[in-house]
């Protein structure tokens, strides 16, 4: 009896997804500090022959307070994992030489960021470039000739050394005012000084690095979520294809990025591939015969939330043509089969981000896998490979058989630290929602449950708001940080939410308050009644950027539920917020306009017209770079509760943006608001 008890476990343990209880009494509860110290798996590349897999592994270094990045292999069967680089520099953005023997990647370990190469049979790496310039987004030709790779340069300057120079020029003034005519004057994160990243082509054999972007004022990639995967060589390695927004002074409210291809040794300008679409146009991906050119396309222009389609367009010439016109889901990641004849893609499904395959020539969707978040799929003979993360386990790598479904783990990194921390259990429920429709929400529950106990609830809010509190493991805000504290973790993926159909997220346009409250309302009461070991008594609600919004609107229209609230980086006066922030096309989408052509579209449900209703005790975080939701926001926050003498605290870092990246800034968010829920709910 013990030993089949003993061996079902084990089997539970090693399952995606398992909601095995563990041993209280070799745990201990889930916190921040087990959330840093999880190794986080990235950037997967399979070797030529599918036998070997690079990846990047990123260990947080708690006293250089920051992560750092070394290449590791594995088999594609899971055998022989072992570390490639070990130098105390950060290594990253691994991609194989055609010939299989070797790797080139980037690292700082020369004092700035450039390409090196290492054989994978053992051997010292070599540097191969020595830019005046970081180099990063690293791309390798089809047959080896080439490598590509971006820098920030001034446009109209020639060439890197030219960059150089004015950035020297500009360091040794002694006056520091910029001018500007015009916008973005900063973005994200970052004031922006009029360079741009521009895309360059060297011969791997060495040579001067070729800008084929040369003159134009546009980015690639995209800034600041794009990647080398928006890049791409030609087939026959003579052109390079990119994704950029060249739109001149409309960028703030446009969304018009296109497909370029230029030839590799700059002898022509580039050409705009998808000048006819003026929505987004990126992720162009080559099929393994050559003859197609896959991409990723919105249709509607000024809108970031629209459904992604898949297009192929017949490589050299042809008309392209929507393959995934009949499929209600927004692909992010796709590969090939390597017979051309399939496509493997990852989308946001019901909670999920699942894997489905989609035959060309019947356009039929199957779903592969459903559960957890999928990430990076790469053919491997039958089998596609591919990362995944839930919400009790961070990234590793799987794959699966295309033929039977059979799913193998190729590695297991954290799963020592995973025993280790005590987490919660999951779940998934649906409820009826704003106007009866169905409303998915996922509840955590406490780490060492006890179904005798009653337990406070932390009700976790997500941003976007076109976004998804789904089935992942979030290294920000992680429920499994409160489960640890003896919480119960409550997340609605309310209308507006991604993965339920382009409907469902379109129907948050114009209604910030309206539809996602309700949603909001309705699911923690269906939550509260499925589950009686809940405190409804002891509800805290919690919500970043478009939650932070959420938050302030609960303050002033749902003021008498919650013990307390916690606001990131929330806008308070949704007009003044347009005026604040850079990527105007997003206010200008969602609130139907201008604030001058359309006011009431800004003031229906601006929470700054209800803080005379404001009552409930807040905690407010915000980030002095967060160049999205000005601070201004947050502190404009602070003040109203304060004068209306609200029991509040304010939370502000000075060398953070939109997100809480350092890891001693993290530990101090998460024990900051632990301690915030503690005081007012236990």
């Amino acid at each position: 009896m013990y030993k089949s008890i003993l061996l079902l476990s084990l089997i539970c343990l090693s399952a995606p997804g398992c909601l095995a209880a563990q041993n209280p009494e070799q745990t201990h509860p889930f916190s921040v500090h087990d959330m840093l110290a999880m190794d986080r798996l990235s950037d997967p590349q399979i070797s030529p022959d599918g036998k070997l897999i690079a990846f990047v592994l990123r260990k947080t270094d708690l006293e250089a307070n920051k992560g750092r990045t070394d290449l590791w292999l594995v088999g594609t069967d899971g055998s022989g994992l072992r570390q490639l680089t070990t130098h105390p520099d950060s290594d990253f953005n691994p991609r194989w030489s055609p010939d299989g023997k070797s790797i080139y990647f980037i690292s700082s370990r020369s004092g700035s960021s450039q390409l090196w190469q290492i054989p994978i049979d053992g051997g010292e790496a070599r540097q191969v470039t020595e830019e005046l310039l970081d180099v990063g987004n690293l791309i390798v030709g089809p047959d080896g000739k080439q490598l590509a790779f971006t820098m920030e340069v001034f446009p109209d300057c020639n060439g890197p050394a030219a960059t150089k120079k004015r950035l020297d020029e500009i360091e040794q003034k002694k006056a520091t005012g910029r001018i500007y005519e015009k916008i973005f004057v900063r973005h994200w994160d970052t004031w922006k000084d009029g360079r741009r990243s521009h895309l360059f082509v060297m011969p791997t054999s060495g040579g001067k690095a070729i800008d084929v972007m040369q003159g134009m004022d546009a980015d690639t990639p995209s800034k600041p979520f794009g990647g080398p995967e928006e890049i791409t060589f030609t087939p026959d390695g003579l052109g390079i294809i990119f994704a950029a927004r060249d739109v001149g002074p409309e960028e703030p409210w446009s969304t018009d990025f296109d497909l370029y291809i230029a030839p590799v040794d700059g002898s022509a300008p580039p050409v705009c591939l998808t000048e006819d679409n003026k929505a987004w146009d990126t992720n162009p991906v080559f099929s393994p015969d050559g003859k197609t050119l896959a991409y990723l396309a919105m249709a509607r222009p000024g809108y970031e939330s629209d459904r992604f389609q898949i297009v192929l367009r017949p490589w050299p010439q042809g008309q392209p043509k929507i393959l995934t016109e009949k499929w209600d889901r927004s692909p992010s990641s796709f590969c090939f089969s390597e017979d051309s004849q399939t496509i493997y893609a990852t989308a946001t499904n019901l909670g999920q981000v699942s894997l489905f395959s989609i035959d060309i020539k019947t356009r039929d969707v199957k779903t592969l896998v459903k559960d957890g978040t999928i990430g990076s799929p790469s053919a491997s003979g039958e089998r596609i490979v591919y990362t995944m993360n839930n919400l009790r386990s961070p990234t590793e790598l799987f794959s699966i058989a295309v033929d039977d479904g059979d799913i193998r783990r190729i590695t297991d990194i954290n799963k020592d630290k995973i025993t280790a921390a005590g987490m919660g259990d999951y779940e998934q429920f649906t409820f009826n929602g704003w106007n009866d429709e169905t409303v998915y929400c996922y509840v955590v529950k406490p780490a060492g449950f006890d179904s005798g106990k009653k337990y406070p609830v932390a009700f976790l809010i997500h941003g976007g708001p076109q976004g998804s509190f789904g089935n992942m493991f979030h290294y920000r805000w992680n429920p499994q940080a409160y489960a640890g504290a003896g919480y119960a973790a409550v997340m609605v993926d309310f209308h507006g939410s991604t993965g339920y159909g382009q409907q469902f997220c379109d129907s948050i346009r114009g209604d910030w308050g309206g539809k996602p409250l309700e949603d909001l309302q309705k699911g923690l009461a269906a939550a509260l009644e499925r589950y009686p070991w809940m405190d409804g008594e002891k509800v805290g609600a919690l919500g970043a950027s478009f939650g932070g919004y959420m938050i302030n609107w609960i303050e002033g229209n749902w003021p008498d539920r919650f013990g307390c609230l916690v606001n990131h980086d929330g806008n308070l006066d949704e007009r003044m917020a347009y005026f604040d922030t850079e990527e105007l096309w997003f206010p200008e989408w969602d609130h139907l306009g201008t604030p001058w052509d359309n006011p009431e579209g800004y003031q229906k449900h601006n929470p700054a017209n209800f803080v005379r209703n404001w009552k409930t005790p807040m905690l407010v975080i915000h980030g002095a770079m967060d160049f999205r939701v000005a601070d201004t926001q947050g502190l404009g926050t602070f003040n109203a509760l304060q004068r209306r003498s609200i029991p509040s605290k304010l939370l502000y870092f000075p060398d953070e943006s939109h997100w809480v990246l350092k890891p001693a800034n993290s530990i101090l968010w998460h024990e900051t608001v632990i301690d915030w829920l503690d005081q007012w709910l236990k």
